[in-house]
C-alpha cells in the first residue's frame, strides 16, 4: 500500500507527496523526488516520493560524477541553503485540516476575542559547511504575541538537526545545488513499528530567498506505510547565518497561512512535465548524496482522494495496492 499527498504552498509552490508527492505551478521549475529523486523543468516545480523512497530503483542507471564536480555542487548547495530562514509553520491532519496551537501558548487576549491561532512564527538558522560536508539547522518556535511585539518574542522550543559529521542524525540525505534537499529522519522504533520523518525542502526558482519545507510523519508497520501527520513551513531568507540571534519579527514578509481559503481542485489536477534526477543510496558509503540528472517524466493527476485544505496546503491522499 502507498499513500499519496499534495501540498500547495502560499507562494504557489505545489508540493505533491507520493507516499507521496509535492508540486508547484507558479514557479518555472519542476522538482520531484522519487527514490530520492529531484525533477526539474522550466514550467512547474514538484517534489514527489514513493513508498519506496528509501530504496533504489533497480532499472535506473546513474551517470558518473567526478569528485571535483561533487565538491563544487556541495559548495553551491551550502551557499544557497545557509542563512537565517524565518517564517511560519503549521501542523495538519492526514485529512489536511490545520491544528490549533495548544491553549497554554495562546495569549489570553486571543482567547477573549475567540481568535483561533494555527501558525507558529518560526526561525530556522541553517549552516552547511562546504569543507566538512555537514549541515546543521535549528527549528525555533516562538510564542504567539499580540500585535507587533518583535522585541517580546520568546522561544517556545528549539529542535536541533545535524546532517553528516560526527553528530549525524539523518538516515538518508539527497541535495541539489539550488538549496533543495530531501531527508529521512528516524523518529521512533519500538520493535513493532517504526516512525520516520520525510523532509522536503523546496526553493522557489523565481525567488531564491523563498522556500517551503514539508515534513511527513510516516508509520512503517512491516511492509505497510501509513501517513500520520504533516507539517509545513513557509520561510524567507533574511541574511547570513547568525544562529537565530536576530528575530524577523514584524519584518517577516510571509504571513500566517494555515487557515486561508481552500484551493480549488482544478489547480492541482492535470498533466505535469519535468526532467528527473536520481540519487543512489547504495552505490556510495556517504550519507550525503547528490541528485543527478536522469530523464524527462510526465505525470497526470486526477481528483481522486483530493482534499482541499487551504491556499497554503492541498493534500491528496490515496491508497494504492
Amino acid at each position: 500500500m502507498a499513500f499519496s499527498a499534495n501540498i500547495l504552498s502560499q507562494n504557489r509552490l505545489l508540493i505533491p507527496l507520493d507516499l507521496p508527492p509535492l508540486n508547484s505551478r507558479h514557479p518555472n521549475k519542476l522538482i520531484s523526488t522519487k527514490s530520492s529523486s529531484l525533477h526539474q523543468n522550466l514550467q512547474r516545480l514538484s517534489v514527489s516520493s514513493s513508498s519506496s523512497s528509501i530504496k533504489v530503483a533497480s532499472d535506473i542507471q546513474l551517470q558518473e560524477t567526478s569528485s571535483d564536480t561533487v565538491n563544487k555542487n556541495w559548495g553551491d548547495f551550502a551557499s544557497n541553503v545557509s542563512g537565517e530562514w524565518d517564517g511560519h509553520g503549521a501542523d495538519f491532519t492526514v485529512e489536511g485540516k490545520p491544528l490549533e496551537l495548544p491553549e497554554n501558548v495562546v495569549p489570553e487576549a486571543f482567547r477573549e476575542w475567540e481568535v483561533k491561532v494555527f501558525d507558529w512564527q518560526t526561525q530556522c538558522p541553517t549552516l552547511a559547511k562546504s569543507e566538512e560536508n555537514a549541515l546543521f539547522y535549528k527549528l525555533i518556535k516562538l510564542l504567539p504575541t499580540v500585535g507587533c511585539e518583535a522585541d517580546a518574542a520568546t522561544q517556545h522550543s528549539v529542535d536541533e538537526k545535524n546532517i553528516g559529521g560526527v553528530h549525524n542524525k539523518v538516515s538518508a540525505f539527497a541535495y541539489n545545488s539550488s538549496g533543495c534537499y530531501v531527508a529521512v529522519w528516524p523518529k521512533e522504533d519500538n520493535g513493532e513499528f517504526r516512525l520516520l520523518e520525510l523532509e522536503y525542502c523546496l526553493v522557489d526558482p523565481q525567488n531564491r530567498e523563498s522556500r517551503v519545507r514539508i515534513i511527513q510523519v510516516i508509520r512503517l508497520d512491516k511492509a505497510v506505510f501509513s501517513l500520520q501527520s504533516i507539517r509545513v513551513f513557509c520561510e524567507q531568507w533574511y541574511g547570513p547565518f547568525r544562529n537565530g540571534e536576530q528575530l524577523g519579527g514584524c519584518a517577516i514578509r510571509d504571513s500566517a497561512f494555515a487557515a486561508t481559503d481552500a484551493t480549488k481542485g482544478s489547480e492541482v489536477t492535470g498533466a505535469w512535465h519535468g526532467s528527473i534526477a536520481v540519487s543512489s543510496l547504495r552505490s556510495q558509503n556517504s550519507i550525503l548524496q547528490e541528485l543527478v540528472d536522469h530523464k524527462p517524466q510526465k505525470l497526470v493527476r486526477d481528483d481522486q482522494g483530493l482534499v482541499t485544505a487551504t491556499k497554503a496546503v492541498v493534500v491528496c491522499t490515496k491508497k494504492r495496492a
